[in-house]
């Protein structure tokens, strides 16, 4: 996995350069979903994983956790859908937390509705501790894999920022988010920080 680090100017120095992790979630995300357009725009990071279809909630959690300590700096998380639950997850395991600056949650899938979580065994309970770095939570009033309220209700358990996207779907490349240049706005401000 090559990684590609942004440096940003804060107050007129250089911050330690920080790598963008995308962390697509069950299935992957196809070409034009936005995960893959800002891989592509601005050269961050994917976290591949062994199996999208069958997803292992302990191979999907080794495998992040070995890409945060192979990262050559402090990380910034861009997770959707399953990725967020893994996010969940791995704060709540792992020791390299504090190489993490922020991560941004988009669209969380709720594993522990009926019609997800027969589909993903393992990812239940989700994991509601707070996170131990800054986040934001985007969710979606007509998302079909996370109900509104169930969105932000783990954005409080996980002590995210909570950002309503309107009816948007889940987030996704259905949602004809093109760049979505307001998510990546959001993205940035975690990388000031």
């Amino acid at each position: 996995m090559s990684f590609q680090a942004q440096s940003l100017p804060l107050d007129g120095a250089l911050a330690q350069a920080a790598t963008v992790l995308i962390l697509p979630g069950w299935q992957g995300s196809g070409a034009e979903h936005w995960q893959m357009r800002w891989a592509r725009l601005h050269g961050y990071a994917v976290v591949e994983q062994n199996d999208w279809l069958h997803p292992l909630r302990g191979d999907w959690l080794a495998r992040l956790d070995e890409t945060v300590i192979d990262a050559p700096g402090p990380v910034v998380f861009a997770a959707h859908s399953l990725g967020c639950i893994l996010v969940a997850a791995w704060a709540s395991v792992s020791r390299h937390t504090a190489r993490v600056r922020g991560a941004l949650l988009v669209a969380p899938g709720d594993t522990e509705a009926p019609e997800l979580n027969h589909r993903l065994p393992g990812w239940s309970p989700i994991v509601r501790q707070p996170l131990p770095f800054k986040s934001i939570l985007v969710g979606s009033q007509n998302d079909p894999y996370c109900a509104a309220r169930r969105a932000q209700g783990l954005a409080h358990a996980w002590g995210a920022t909570w950002v309503d996207l309107g009816e948007a779907g889940h987030i996704n490349a259905d949602s004809s988010l093109g760049d979505w240049p307001q998510g990546h706005a959001l993205l940035q401000t975690l990388l000031k920080d």
